[in-house]
């Protein structure tokens, strides 16, 4: 099992910053793909950015140039640091990480970006 934990969100005004934090515990050694993504009301959710297994960040078009994701081995932990944030951005933003087996998911962050 892994268990996933978000923070960092919170309500912030157009054009601000953010940085959402991811904390990973339990069989983290079988984590092979980590992502965040955001699920608006009434929307799908989807994905924000995602490492890759060839070592490389993949982001979603409407956040690159904006969002950077980052990890930290030591800590066990990713990051989305979010900046330029506009209020297409407001959702509830998730930690998913995945094995060969299951996928987990965190039980999310509320972002919201007020015009």
């Amino acid at each position: 099992q892994v268990q996933l934990v978000e923070s960092g969100g919170g309500l912030v005004q157009a054009g601000g910053s953010l940085r959402l934090s991811c904390a990973a515990s339990g069989s983290i050694f079988s984590i092979n793909t980590v992502g965040w993504y955001r699920q608006a009301p009434g929307r799908q959710r989807e994905l924000v950015a995602a490492f890759t297994t060839d070592g490389s960040t993949d982001y979603a078009d409407s956040v690159k140039g904006r969002f950077t994701m980052s990890g930290d081995n030591a800590k066990s932990t990713v990051y989305l640091q979010m900046n330029s944030l506009k209020p297409e951005d407001t959702a509830v933003y998730y930690c998913r990480a995945s094995n060969e087996r299951n996928a987990y998911w965190g039980q999310g962050t509320q972002v919201t970006v007020s015009s």
